[in-house]
């Protein structure tokens, strides 16, 4: 695969990188606004709140700017895929895998992580929400490719991408680097000491100081070292898992995804991979641009203030039938 450089030269990334998109979550604190807007309960993902595209619509543009629907995976909950379906015509859709339960962000990313790793066992990932702003997706993508290129010279990391804070906000999950890991072209890696989630305002206003960063939840990493890092901190799981890729691409694959996930562990991926697990991991600065998780009422109003979009109610939408 090629990139094309701020010069408008070619330069080949490393292996083959796949964008993994979370759109799986309810958005619950959203739904009061998101009934304004097209007069049901959709999660906040398949809304278009900050323009004619939904987030998740717009979350597929940014990925796609350097990655192919083809190497695209969305990962979504039953009941949602009709909203899914709706994001781009075929033949140039991306990869839909559909869970039968919710069963936490771990089976979230874990399982698609196992479905990559089958159809490409040297598969780069970034793992990207779909429920985030970003001021400039060019330089967003364009730092994913320096941190991908990073991953491919050293497989065991997992890299977060932490966003610059311009406030102590206590609702947003917390990186404190240590020492440095090595660089990129877009500057350099730390490993991480440890993650606060939801801190204090006082804890906040000393995270602040202390230079720590917003943990984006964006992360690129080899498919085989999420896999890793699930048979490490969720032994349960990644066995129910494994046992998915003999049926993958059989008439049975369905059955087999409703067997795996009848009982398995409900987890976090925060808590039991990245706070509790053992798996290298390093977080990288993204450039000065503004990003936000769209995850409050407050913050989609300042993100639509911003774009010049808070007269009104953008674009509403009618419901999907069924």
């Amino acid at each position: 695969m090629e990139s094309r450089g701020s010069g408008g030269t070619t330069h080949p990334l490393p292996g083959s990188l796949w964008a993994l998109v979370l759109a799986g979550g309810k958005g619950v604190r959203l739904r009061p606004l998101v009934r304004e807007v097209c007069g049901d309960d959709r999660p906040k993902q398949f809304v278009p709140l900050l323009g004619p595209r939904t987030l998740l619509g717009q979350t597929l543009d940014r990925v796609g700017r350097v990655v192919p629907a083809g190497r695209t995976v969305i990962v979504t909950v039953e009941g949602q895929a009709r909203y899914v379906a709706q994001e781009g015509p075929e033949p140039h859709a991306p990869h839909v895998l559909v869970q039968p339960d919710d069963r936490g962000t771990a089976a979230g990313i874990l399982w698609p992580a196992h479905w990559i790793e089958a159809h490409d066992p040297s598969a780069i990932v970034v793992v990207c929400p779909s429920d985030h702003f970003v001021s400039d997706d060019t330089a967003f993508m364009r730092h994913v490719e320096a941190v991908a290129r990073f991953v491919s010279d050293h497989p065991e990391w997992i890299v977060l991408l932490g966003a610059q804070p311009d406030e102590p906000e206590t609702d947003y999950g917390w990186i404190e680097p240590s020492e440095r890991v090595g660089w990129t072209s877009q500057g350099p890696l730390y490993q991480v000491r440890r993650f606060r989630e939801k801190p204090s305002p006082d804890a906040a206003r000393a995270l602040w100081a202390a230079g720590c960063l917003w943990n984006t939840f964006v992360m690129v990493a080899r498919a085989g070292a999420l896999v890793q890092a699930g048979r490490e901190s969720l032994p349960s799981l990644h066995d129910r898992l494994t046992r998915l890729r003999t049926f993958m691409g059989t008439e049975h694959e369905r059955w087999a995804i409703g067997q795996a996930y009848a009982l398995a562990p409900t987890a976090n991926f925060s808590q039991a991979i990245l706070e509790g697990g053992r798996a290298a991991l390093a977080v990288s600065k993204i450039p000065e641009l503004t990003w936000c998780d769209l995850g409050t009422p407050e913050r989609v109003a300042r993100t639509m203030t911003r774009l010049g979009l808070s007269s009104g109610v953008p674009h509403p939408v009618h419901p999907v039938p069924g």
